[in-house]
């Protein structure tokens, strides 16, 4: 079976996410802090640029939660497509799970999102079907994260761990009581560790 991969830039006291998430900081306060590495920083090296080719490396399939998907909260109430404008970089399906129905919109560049009512496993089983013989992504935000460790889904894991401290915000490992990954490939640049873990069983 393809892989599940993840890739997720935390910060070194275990945050994904700053606090306050909205509209003008959809990472959080200071959340963008941890995304130097593949955005622009001078200070980047080729161990950046070959993370950010894991990074975007093509999935059949993707799942993502609504908050990372958008800031609007409960229903429905304005006619929103995600935060990366007509051509999102996904390419492919992207299952985003919510609480409040949604018709799928399609996007330019063959992304179209889905919206899954039936929790985490219904959304991560109709990944499994659109991607076929691809790999499928857990795109993040925190808690869909969570989920899918929980499930134990994911295969491959990837880790960018940025020299900053957040002090609050959203976490990714509350609640998983055990790790299950090993190292087998580690990059570094002064912006980041980027480690790349395997499922040990």
């Amino acid at each position: 079976m393809p892989d599940t991969t993840c890739h997720m830039s935390i910060s070194l006291d275990g945050f994904v996410a700053g606090p306050d998430q909205s509209r003008e900081h959809p990472l959080g306060r200071r959340g963008l802090e941890l995304h130097a590495w593949h955005i622009g920083d001078p200070r980047a090296t080729d161990a950046d640029k070959l993370a950010s080719e894991w990074l975007l490396r093509p999935r059949g399939a993707y799942v993502m939660g609504r908050n990372m998907f958008g800031p609007i909260r409960g229903d429905w109430d304005e006619d929103w497509k995600g935060w990366w404008g007509a051509e999102p970089p996904y390419h492919a399906p992207v299952f985003v799970l919510t609480h409040h129905a949604h018709d799928p919109i399609e996007m330019e560049g063959g992304t179209t999102f889905h919206f899954v009512t039936g929790g985490f496993d219904a959304a991560y089983a109709a990944a499994r079907e659109a991607a076929g013989d691809k790999g499928i992504d857990i795109a993040g935000g925190a808690s869909t994260v969570r989920q899918a460790l929980l499930a134990g889904v994911i295969d491959e894991l990837t880790l960018d761990i940025t020299p900053v401290l957040l002090g609050s915000g959203e976490r990714i490992f509350d609640g998983v009581e055990s790790f299950g990954f090993e190292p087998v490939e580690v990059l570094h640049s002064p912006l980041t560790t980027h480690i790349r873990y395997r499922r040990t069983a």
